[in-house]
């Protein structure tokens, strides 16, 4: 019966839809073909599976301690297909540098390779799934505050021999799966108080990045990722905004725009349409930022809502890639995945369903009243019986279904883990 009353609000929403020139079914099509890259490290903590023992650093933290984290590699990917057996559509999984298939081995950052890597790969393709890479500059002894920028010269090219091996993986990991691998750099680079080497700093880390990028690889693509400021680097962060986009337009490389690395009241959407005139392509890591950079569940709220409607709007689908950027420790963690993306997804189908070709009518002949009319308007169109449809479609849970069922998975499997 509920599959009955699924389609019947669906063919209404259709019309309704219709009604203001909108065609859901290609509304449809074109959601089904965004993938979001899911980060790995929502499972864990951000543990990783390195065979050393030490907390977090760099300005990363991971609050609460709700029971059953993955424990190691095969729970994790047990973990991320339970998540993603909720979330509709085909998607991608982002991976850190820390993740790799290690074993018994103590394999320090400067010596990583793609065969500590292939198990993914094959795990990946074993289950329809395409993987992307990160660098690890946190959580290491020769991290510091200063990594990429660091003065000192040892230090500087463990962690430019380390950025040089992740792209090498990355490469491999595209060769692998038959499409592009999107390798991410971020470092925390900062300074807790003032600075009177700005440029010093900044000249460092572009000189890195120039040997780093040095090599050129076909099966992998390169994003840049800024930030405002870290936690214990409050005053400088040299890889800021400006620095970044700087280099990326310069050099046509792709930025990543993390909606938690900027000041709570910039708004990320507007960056949408500056970065599509400059460079390639445009990277996301989407969060819900609470007090900056808090890292919280993305939920479906106003900025994640103008973020994908901007999107759209430029007619970007094909250069803004998703990916998501939270660790929540304090609810279940396969829900932290499924609320998260599912959100993202109901923000990119509203994107989608915009009577955009009225709207754009309407400023065009100045008829400023009608097209904000028809903006608040289309808020209240059906769109949500258009997502159970999706939903019903890709054979995943409607509604709030899925709340059980994890709920289900979390007393029989990650309730039991010590």
């Amino acid at each position: 019966m509920k599959q009955e009353w699924i389609q019947k609000a669906y063919e209404i929403a259709v019309e309704r839809y219709a009604a203001v020139g909108v065609d859901v079914e290609k509304a449809l099509r074109e959601l089904q073909k965004v993938s979001i890259s899911l980060h790995c490290w929502q499972a864990d903590d951000v543990t990783g599976f390195e065979n050393t023992a030490g907390q977090l650093t760099g300005g990363i933290q991971t609050t609460g301690n709700h029971p059953g984290k993955a424990r190691n590699i095969d729970e994790l990917r047990q973990d991320i297909l339970k998540a993603t057996s909720y979330i509709p559509a085909r998607h991608r999984l982002n991976l850190h540098a820390t993740y790799g298939d290690f074993g018994d081995q103590v394999v320090d950052r400067d010596q990583i390779e793609p065969a500590h890597f292939r198990s993914w790969m094959e795990w990946a393709k074993e289950n329809h799934m395409y993987l992307d890479f990160n660098s690890t500059s946190f959580s290491h002894p020769k991290s510091g505050s200063l990594t990429l920028a660091h003065p000192d010269d040892e230090i500087r090219n463990f962690w430019i021999e380390h950025t040089k091996r992740s792209r090498a993986i990355a490469e491999a990991m595209g060769q692998f799966q038959g499409d592009p691998c999107i390798m991410n750099i971020w470092v925390h680079d900062g300074s807790k108080d003032q600075t009177v080497n700005r440029l010093r700093y900044r000249e460092l880390l572009k000189q890195s990045l120039d040997e780093i990028f040095d090599t050129k690889y076909e099966h992998m693509k390169d994003c840049i990722e800024a930030k405002l400021f870290g936690i214990g680097l409050e005053s400088y962060t040299v890889g800021s905004y400006d620095f970044y986009l700087g280099y990326g337009a310069k050099y046509g490389k792709m930025v990543t725009l993390d909606t938690g690395h900027f000041h709570l009241t910039e708004s990320v959407a507007d960056k949408i349409s500056c970065l599509l005139l400059y460079t390639p392509e445009i990277m996301l890591h989407v969060s819900r930022p609470i007090r900056w950079d808090s890292d919280h569940v993305t939920t479906m709220n106003d900025d994640t809502l103008d973020l994908a409607k901007e999107i759209v709007r430029s007619n970007a689908l094909d250069r803004v890639h998703f990916g998501l950027d939270y660790f929540d420790a304090s609810i279940n963690r396969i829900g932290a995945y499924v609320v998260g993306t599912r959100a993202t997804q109901k923000c990119v189908l509203q994107a989608l369903l915009e009577p955009i070709a009225q709207l754009r009518a309407y400023e065009a002949n100045d008829r400023l009243f009608e097209r904000l009319a028809l903006l608040e308007e289309a808020k209240g169109l059906p769109w949500n019986a258009v997502w159970d449809m999706f939903c019903l479609r890709n054979n995943v849970p409607v509604g709030e279904e899925y709340i059980a069922e994890i709920r289900k998975y979390e007393t029989e499997v990650t309730l039991k883990r010590k």
